[in-house]
């Protein structure tokens, strides 16, 4: 059935495409399907040449109704002759540089069926990410834009609440996994914090920021993601300080103080919980966490520069391939037994795709963290400040958090780092938008005068 329904809407894109050309206001509605998709991107993907019990960042050629959406917005785009840029900032040419130097270990890779899967994740996040920045410079509809990442956290949290009722003891929200939902909750949670302490309250944008910054802060917590908690205070500390540092207003105060007594007494009721995920612990993943790192630095010795193959990395950690062995890891020899991946994203990709890669995957993530700060200089007076500067404290966390787990790699996490990124590249290429300033005229009375 869900590839019945593939096949027809891949066939309806080019009539949607056509018709939607017509009218720029018509792209809001496809930007929305987007948003709603996303919401629905387990239940609305599909994965070509599956191999779900493979160990590796991907199983599968996967496309979801979100990427299909994000092409029929390209193709409304071109037809209308109001696309932008194919490359809109030098971001975006240091992630093709990253994707070119992916390929070599491609080439080097044992299977190349789970390197394509990894090739073609990648290709289809360039997709989504043109869609959204040209949207964003054809309209310029950020309000839109911030509603719906707020409905995104909203619905995420209602879907924990149900998986609570439902005696899941670590829900996942609309994620794959606890991890990667507290990783992404970070990006949106921190934006929604910064509308919190700085656009108008009791106004319904306001309240929809409130709603949505509780929404993504509790997900978090419930999440009891050990690593994603403990870097909590260090993102929205930094998204609070520069915050107090745009705006001292005496009046804000107020709200710094209703955050710090609502959180103490979130954590006074959450509190018995998380002790408890952080005292029952295993040791052996700590242990496993050391022992699979060495597995990489024994596949970075082997081949520096290629790598052992983009996601490949399930198969040279198991036998017959020695990296195991070599790094002192006793390997599980029960047949069908797959190892698990090492929990640092910089690793795993040193390892898969070797140095040059990662050093120019770590360029495009810093370059949209200049973008972070560098757009809160440029946005500082206007409403729109809280975008920057929730970015600022959510990829701290994301690429902090990054070190410990590798659920930046899954799909849904990489689609929302995206999204993040091309409103980075969209504030930095326009005109800052001034609010409007609205002057009292007198009315100057007539006077006549007599002689």
């Amino acid at each position: 059935m869900k590839l019945l329904v593939f096949i027809l809407t891949v066939l309806a894109m080019p009539l949607l495409a056509f018709v939607l050309s017509f009218t720029r206001h018509w792209f809001k509605y496809v930007y929305v399907g987007i948003m709603v998709a996303m919401c629905l991107y387990q239940q609305t993907s599909i994965n070509f040449f599956s191999h779900e019990l493979y160990r590796g960042s991907s199983r599968g050629m996967e496309v979801s109704l979100a990427h299909l959406m994000a092409m029929v917005l390209i193709g409304a785009l071109l037809l209308a002759h109001r696309f932008r840029r194919w490359v809109p900032d030098k971001g975006y040419f240091l992630y093709i540089i990253y994707f070119l130097l992916c390929l070599p270990s491609f080439m080097n890779a044992e299977s190349h069926l789970y390197a394509w899967f990894e090739i073609w994740k990648m290709i289809m996040l360039y997709v989504f990410y043109i869609a959204v920045y040209n949207y964003l410079k054809v309209t310029n509809d950020l309000e839109t834009v911030s509603v719906t990442l707020a409905c995104f956290t909203i619905v995420n949290f209602l879907t924990i609440v149900y998986n609570h009722f439902s005696g899941v003891y670590q829900p996942h929200g609309l994620f794959p996994h606890q991890n990667s939902m507290a990783m992404a909750m970070h990006l949106f949670g921190t934006i929604f914090f910064a509308a919190y302490l700085t656009r108008r309250l009791f106004k319904p944008f306001g309240i929809l920021c409130i709603l949505a910054f509780f929404c993504g802060a509790v997900a978090t917590l419930r999440s009891y993601s050990r690593m994603a908690i403990a870097l909590m205070p260090i993102g929205y500390g930094l998204v609070a300080l520069a915050c107090l540092v745009r705006d001292r207003q005496r009046s804000h105060f107020y709200r710094y103080i209703a955050v710090i007594v609502i959180s103490i007494l979130g954590l006074a009721v959450m509190m018995p919980r998380i002790v408890e995920r952080f005292q029952r612990a295993p040791s052996a993943s700590g242990d496993t966490r050391k022992e699979l790192a060495l597995c990489a630095w024994e596949m970075i010795k082997d081949k520096p520069m290629r790598g052992v193959g983009i996601n490949n990395w399930g198969l040279k950690i198991n036998l017959p391939y020695e990296y195991a062995l070599r790094a002192g890891r006793v390997p599980n020899r029960k047949e069908g037994y797959l190892d698990g991946i090492v929990e640092t994203v910089y690793l795993l990709v040193c390892a898969e795709c070797g140095i040059p890669a990662l050093l120019a995957m770590l360029a495009w993530f810093g370059w949209y963290y200049h973008l972070s700060i560098r757009n809160m200089r440029r946005w500082r007076r206007t409403d729109w400040f809280f975008l920057p500067a929730g970015a600022f404290g959510g990829l701290t966390i994301t690429f902090m958090q990054s070190f410990f787990e590798w659920v930046l790699r899954q799909q849904l996490n990489l689609i929302c780092l995206m999204f993040l990124f091309a409103i980075l590249s969209y504030l930095n290429s326009t005109k800052p938008i001034r609010p409007k300033i609205h002057y009292r005229i007198r009315k100057v009375e007539k006077v006549q005068v007599t002689s």
